[in-house]
């Protein structure tokens, strides 16, 4: 950071004061004025990327573990009074205190998510611009688009179930987790196929081949979640919603594994505060 943008201002005798150039001139005092240029802030996206999904990561372990120890009856307890183990993601998170833990966490964690989904649509449509083809470079800009509003969906709907416990509100919370499914399911597949558009004439997405994996994991983990939930709602069956608990779980690892996999794809930008060379303060 220069002083070579100082300011002069003297007074006179009728209190008016007079722009200069380097410095404050004030009753035979001179005071400097810095001007803060260039770089002032950065932080690496690898950072902001953890920073994402430790938050909500670390919040899950810690309510699981809290919940586990000191509420097991609560966290336990279904409508059908049938033998449990593993407690669902909305038991542990909907009891007090670790609702609270956990709405803190996923709220300061939108922040980053939402910056995070903003700079992959901007990766997908640089990369977008040097296919080739014509039919193919316009493929890739819609699933690109779909990828940034699905993310917006996922991430209101994710917003959601965190606000609205299943304790609260089962009818609305149940509705909200469907569309975060929904969501959620659609980016990676979104995701997935246009890392695979314009590979003969563009490098390849790194983190294709995981996508496509978590993708694959997390249809596995939805259909196992919607079968237990059926044989326990329907059937009470013993170990039901254990079962579906853990394909919860599953789900959200890949989920947040997901979101986590762009750091191989950016893994050298940075997010920067620059002051422009030129600008001038008013």
């Amino acid at each position: 950071m220069g002083n070579d943008a100082q300011v002069e201002i003297t007074t006179n005798s009728n209190n008016r004061v007079t722009d200069r150039t380097n410095e404050i001139n004030i009753t035979n005092r001179t005071v400097a004025i810095l001007d803060y240029k260039g770089l002032l802030w950065s932080c690496s996206l690898r950072k902001i990327c953890l920073t994402a999904l430790w938050l909500p990561l670390g919040a899950l372990m810690f309510c699981y573990v809290t919940a586990s120890i000191f509420q097991a009856d609560d966290i336990h307890e279904t409508h059908c009074r049938v033998y449990n183990v593993v407690p669902s993601i909305s038991a542990i998170t909907g009891i007090s205190p670790q609702r609270y833990v956990w709405r803190i966490c996923i709220a300061y964690h939108l922040g980053p998510r939402l910056l995070i989904g903003s700079l992959y649509y901007n990766y997908h449509r640089e990369r977008t611009s040097y296919i080739t083809e014509e039919r193919m470079r316009n493929l890739a800009t819609k699933l690109g688009e779909a990828c940034y509003w699905l993310n917006l969906i996922e991430l209101f709907a994710l917003t959601g179930v965190t606000y609205v416990s299943n304790r609260e509100n089962y009818f609305i919370h149940e509705k909200i987790f469907i569309v975060f499914m929904i969501a959620t399911l659609l980016h990676m597949l979104c995701r997935a196929r246009v890392g695979c558009i314009g590979n003969d004439s563009v490098e390849p997405v790194r983190t294709n081949k995981i996508v496509w994996i978590l993708f694959f994991v997390a249809i596995a983990a939805t259909l196992g979640l919607i079968f237990f939930f059926l044989r326990h709602r329907l059937l009470c069956r013993p170990l039901a919603f254990t079962w579906f608990s853990v394909c919860e779980y599953i789900l959200a690892t890949a989920n947040m594994a997901f979101h986590a996999v762009v750091v191989r794809d950016l893994p050298v930008h940075e997010l920067q505060v620059i002051c422009p060379p030129h600008h001038k303060t008013k």
